[in-house]
C-alpha cells in the first residue's frame, strides 16, 4: 500500500519543491495550501501516511490544526517543518504528540529520516489498533455468562470462587472457561489476562469493585 505524505504549507513554491523531493523518494504526496483545506479533505488515517505541517499560516496555525485533528481522533503522525522555530512552540507541539519538529531549510536526509520514523510509528499503531479490533470482536462473541466468567478469571478467581459468586457449579464454570479460552483464541491464563489489560477490562473491573 502506498505511503502518503500530506504537506500543509501556505508557500506554493515550497509545496512544489517538497512534493518533487518526496515523490523522488517514492512517496505519494498530497498538498494543501492551508490547514482548513486539509480539514475539508480529511485524510483516512487507516491508510499509511503522515502530515508534514507548517507552523505559521493564515487562518488556522499548525498547532491549531494539530489540536483539531486530535479532537477528531486522527492517528496520522505529524512532523512540523517551520522557518520560525521557537522553543515554546516546539515543546508545545511535541507534548501534544507531534513526532518531530524540523527547521527550514532542512536537508533531504533529515527530512526523509523524520518521515520514515513517523510512518513506522503510524504503521505500528495501525497494527496495534487492528489487533485490538480483532480481539474486541472475539470478546463481543461471549455470551453474558461467559463475559462474567472471563472478568472473574482475569481478576484471579479460581473456578470454586467463580461458581460461588455466580451461584452455579464448578463443572459449569469449567465449561464456560473452556468456551472463553476457545472464543478468545488463547492457550493460557496469561494470554487472557494480557487481553483484558489491553482492552481495559481489568481497570473497569477494579473501578466497579471500588464503587461497590
Amino acid at each position: 500500500m502506498p505511503q502518503t505524505v500530506h504537506v500543509v504549507d501556505d508557500d506554493a513554491s515550497f509545496r512544489t519543491a517538497i512534493e518533487r523531493r518526496l515523490k523522488k523518494a517514492g512517496y505519494e504526496v498530497a498538498t494543501y495550501p492551508s490547514a482548513q483545506h486539509l480539514l475539508d479533505r480529511l485524510p483516512d488515517d487507516h491508510e499509511p501516511g503522515c502530515i508534514l505541517l507548517d507552523v505559521q499560516m493564515p487562518g488556522l496555525s499548525g498547532p491549531e490544526l494539530q489540536n483539531c485533528l486530535s479532537k477528531l481522533n486522527s492517528t496520522l503522525p505529524i512532523v512540523f517543518l517551520t522557518g520560525h522555530a521557537d522553543t515554546r512552540t516546539t515543546v508545545q507541539t511535541i507534548k501534544a504528540g507531534a513526532d518531530d519538529f524540523l527547521t527550514k531549510p532542512v536537508s533531504s536526509e533529515d527530512l526523509l529520516k523524520a518521515i520514515e520514523r513517523a510512518l513506522a510509528c503510524h504503521e505500528a499503531s495501525r497494527n496495534r489498533r487492528n489487533r485490538l479490533d480483532v480481539t474486541r470482536g472475539r470478546i463481543a462473541a461471549f455470551t453474558p455468562r461467559e463475559r462474567q466468567v472471563f472478568e472473574l478469571i482475569v481478576r484471579g478467581k479460581i473456578n470454586k470462587q467463580i461458581a460461588h459468586e455466580l451461584g452455579t457449579t464448578e463443572r459449569t464454570v469449567k465449561a464456560h472457561r473452556q468456551q472463553v479460552m476457545e472464543k478468545a483464541e488463547v492457550q493460557s491464563l496469561a494470554e487472557l489476562v494480557s487481553i483484558a489489560e489491553h482492552l481495559g477490562v481489568l481497570a473497569s473491573a477494579a473501578k466497579a469493585g471500588d464503587s461497590g
